[in-house]
């Protein structure tokens, strides 16, 4: 038996989340926000939080400062059930920030990386491997560390008989530096959306990205946002329809809790379309509450949103 069902590795930050913003913003001059939240950001924590409210044993292993946003991150992830017991606390930098200005469905960020670039392989205690039935990836771009060892991590995981997740998740400085040839093949469950995956491939269309990565893949699921997602697999392709919400409060964090919902059926062993469903579906709750956790909050709430918004069973 392992000691987890999954373990999150990468980038912890706290999101300072403005909303209901009197315009775009302009240099020299002041906007107003309505409503402000500070709370656990960052895509691998979000993941991490609900998917351990979705029920599945859950550890992060990340780099945190001493600092205030570090202890906001380490309790944040505590009160969702995630075990942080292997976080990496040091006094080199400050914990990551993410200044978030949200507009309806779309959004703006600011991000000061901190200790969220200083991780790498060598910081990582590999015994942790041999605990975790899965290992989950995001914001490759965020970390230079994680970035370079990449390789490294995918393949040691597999020795371990670890399966993998991957969202790469968007690139600030659009370079997309990612060699999906050598990458893919080590990845269980490679999980971009499809703007990402388009500059990932050097592709005009999502049918010529995934000619390019087909032969790669052992399974791939596109995120497709009020289009719902795209599951690729080597003998496949199926499209589901998105589950839409029509009072939307915000779509942050829903592209990690489809992430959270397609790995917590993955690692049960579900079929691939169910994991999909269940992806969907996760989505679709992310958005009926504000930050990227606010919907999360506990199992019950899930299942009644689930069923009470989107006519849907879930079973945790």
């Amino acid at each position: 038996m392992k000691k987890f069902d999954v373990l999150a590795l990468g980038e912890l930050n706290a999101d300072l989340i403005l909303n209901k913003i009197d315009g775009e913003p302009e240099v020299g001059k002041e906007k107003f926000a309505q409503n402000m939240i500070l709370t656990l950001g960052s895509s691998t924590a979000i993941f991490a939080a609900n998917i351990a409210s979705l029920g599945v044993k859950t550890a992060f292993v990340g780099m945190i400062g001493k600092d205030s946003f570090g202890d906001l991150v380490k309790t944040s992830l505590q009160s969702k059930g995630v075990d942080t017991s292997l976080l990496i606390e040091t006094d080199k930098a400050a914990t990551g920030a993410t200044i978030v200005l949200n507009y309806n469905e779309d959004r703006a960020m600011v991000t000061y990386q901190g200790t969220m670039d200083m991780m790498s392989f060598d910081d990582i205690d590999k015994d942790i491997f041999k605990n975790t039935k899965h290992v989950h990836i995001s914001s490759i771009f965020l970390q230079s560390g994680i970035k370079r060892d990449l390789i490294e991590i995918l393949e040691y995981a597999k020795e371990c008989g670890v399966t993998t997740s991957l969202d790469t998740q968007w690139d600030p400085i659009e370079k997309w530096d990612f060699d999906y040839a050598k990458i893919l093949p080590l990845i269980s469950v490679f999980i971009p959306n499809e703007t990402e995956l388009l500059f990932l491939t050097v592709s005009k269309t999502l049918e010529e990205a995934i000619e390019k990565i087909k032969p790669h893949i052992n399974t791939c699921v596109i995120k497709r946002s009020n289009k719902g997602s795209m599951l690729v697999e080597k003998d496949k392709i199926n499209n589901m329809p998105a589950f839409l919400n029509t009072e939307v409060v915000d779509a942050i964090g829903a592209g990690d809790s489809f992430n959270a919902g397609y790995i917590s059926q993955f690692v049960k062993g579900r079929s691939s379309v169910e994991c999909q469903r269940v992806g969907n579906l996760s989505g679709a709750i992310n958005t009926t509450a504000a930050g990227g956790t606010g919907a999360f909050s506990s199992k019950e709430n899930i299942v009644n949103t689930a069923k009470e918004k989107f006519n849907q069973n879930l079973e945790l």
